[in-house]
């Protein structure tokens, strides 16, 4: 059975009676994605069949148009890896492509290259990687899974980044704007997971997980050479930066402000950061252009900690005086006795000392219990919107990264039927099935489906009494680590409700 998922796709990539679809692999028309590239026109599909394919590859000027991207899709349920090289490929001056479900691995450079092919003033713009696993680089060095440099108008989603360089980053921007990086996972990064500098501005970085991630989980800012900022006289590293409803795990500090002003960090989850929780610093200085480092917010935020250098490093040439802090929610669990965090400016409604009572902390499940103090607490109606779930932030909201999800209300939502632990999940899940208050429903079917929306599980799910509720268990284990979709059939086909989990 077809989901939404994939009729969206094929939608997707027929959307024009004239365009060509060029087959990539061993014994089709084209040997490299780059001979294909060099035939590709707008609206056109560059189909990547399953296999090994060798990186190094130079792609320039691959340009579809507002109504007729270029697509570049790795074969569904297959594997499509591009391996080695210096990056993967490099694609230079691109306008209008996406790309989804590449591999990927061990470049000696950089993972791949976007860039505008060093003509600051026509950036590569409107470009979507989506279903994308980034991994195991062979470099040690500042050496990046993707390097983004004058890239507009972009959306990564989706993906997974992992076994960075030790000096590297996950996602490394210099003077890229407006973009969105949305539901992808970042494990054991080198120096951090995201970078955005050289003038970078205008970047949402919402509902991502982000595991052991080096350095700085987000450098939010940098250190740049003065003729690589995009444009050439920006007054800041990075401005206008949103970072919302994130997951943090671990690295020596998940929140780096680096040169950066007007940057939001609302609505997150930090996990037990090795030496600080943020760092206030300037690193590119000189007061007669550059602003200092300052007008940042930090609000909302769960901090889940142990014992630790200090929670605020602050750095010289900086303005800590100018930050807002705001309604976060402050707990040593090493230290009852703790007084509360080191910040540089006066907190608004500062809640220290409580246990936010996780859902399930050993299995990184870190929605809120009915007895968290965490919950409902905060008079707040701005963004985000939603949380790293999907689900909307009620009024009053919850602290961190999840709303909290009260099963003995009753909802209208189908959603509210069912839901998903743990959320990532490495072995099983298992899907609490639930209708108290609800019309009756039974399970006659589970399906999940990839990102490409193939079914890679079915089964028979025992129908659950109509007054009650009860548990399902599913091996996940053998599922590669991704993006999926889990979708209950009511019975006879009564209802269907989907939602999504990520597998570890």
């Amino acid at each position: 059975m077809k989901t939404i998922y994939l009729i969206l796709l094929l939608v997707t990539v027929s959307n024009n009676l004239y365009s060509k679809t060029l087959q990539v692999g061993g014994g089709k028309e084209y040997a490299t994605i780059r001979l294909a590239a060099l035939q590709a026109e707008a609206g056109d599909t560059i189909f990547v069949y399953g296999g090994v394919h060798q990186g190094g590859m130079l792609i320039s000027k691959l340009q579809g148009t507002a109504d007729l991207r270029i697509f570049i899709i790795g074969q569904p349920d297959t594997e499509v890896i591009i391996r080695g090289g210096g990056n993967s490929i490099q694609f230079s001056d691109a306008k209008y492509v996406e790309i989804q479900g590449l591999i990927i691995e061990n470049q000696t450079s950089n993972g791949m290259n976007i860039d505008d092919g060093g003509d600051y003033s026509t950036p590569a713009e409107f470009i979507t990687i989506s279903d994308c696993i980034f991994r195991d680089i062979s470099a040690t060095g500042n050496n990046d899974l993707l390097k983004m440099s004058g890239v507009d108008n972009f959306i990564i989603k989706s993906c997974i980044f992992e076994n960075g360089s030790a000096g590297g980053s996950g996602v490394d921007m210099v003077g890229c704007h407006n973009g969105k990086i949305q539901n992808c996972i970042f494990k054991n990064m080198g120096s951090n997971a995201i970078q955005a500098k050289g003038g970078t501005q205008y970047i949402e970085i919402y509902a991502n997980y982000f595991e052991n991630c080096g350095q700085r989980t987000l450098n939010l800012g940098g250190s740049t050479g003065l003729q690589y900022f995009r444009p050439i006289d920006a007054k800041f590293e990075a401005a206008d930066l949103q970072v919302y409803s994130n997951i943090f795990i671990g690295s020596l500090a998940p929140i780096a402000y680096v040169g950066s002003v007007r940057v939001d960090v609302i609505n997150n989850t930090i996990i037990n950061p090795e030496r600080w929780v943020i760092r206030i610093l300037q690193e590119t200085v000189d007061e007669s252009r550059f602003e200092k480092c300052g007008n940042n917010r930090f609000e909302n935020n769960i901090i889940y900690f142990g014992n630790i250098s200090t929670e605020t490093n602050v750095g010289t040439n900086t303005a800590p005086e100018t930050f807002t802090f705001r309604n976060n929610y402050w707990y040593n669990h090493q230290n009852p006795n703790w007084q509360g965090p080191n910040l540089p400016a006066t907190e608004i409604n500062q809640v220290v000392g409580l246990d936010p009572f996780f859902e399930n902390f050993t299995n990184n499940d870190f929605r809120l219990k009915a007895a968290s103090s965490a919950r409902s607490y905060i008079t707040y109606t701005g963004m985000p919107i939603q949380d790293y779930s999907g689900n909307n932030y009620l009024q009053p909201r919850s602290a961190g990264a999840f709303e909290f999800n009260d099963n003995t209300v009753v909802k209208e939502s189908k959603e509210s039927l069912f839901v998903i632990t743990p959320n990532p999940a490495s072995d099983f899940i298992t899907i609490q099935l639930r209708n108290k208050g609800l019309q009756p429903f039974a399970a006659d079917r589970v399906q999940i489906f990839d990102m490409l929306g193939l079914e890679v599980i079915s089964t028979p799910s025992a129908s659950q009494p109509p007054t009650g509720e009860g548990n399902l268990r599913i091996d996940v284990s053998h599922l590669p680590t991704g993006v999926y979709f889990v979708q209950i059939i009511g019975s006879n086909g009564a209802c269907s409700i989907v939602k999504k989990f990520v597998k570890m």
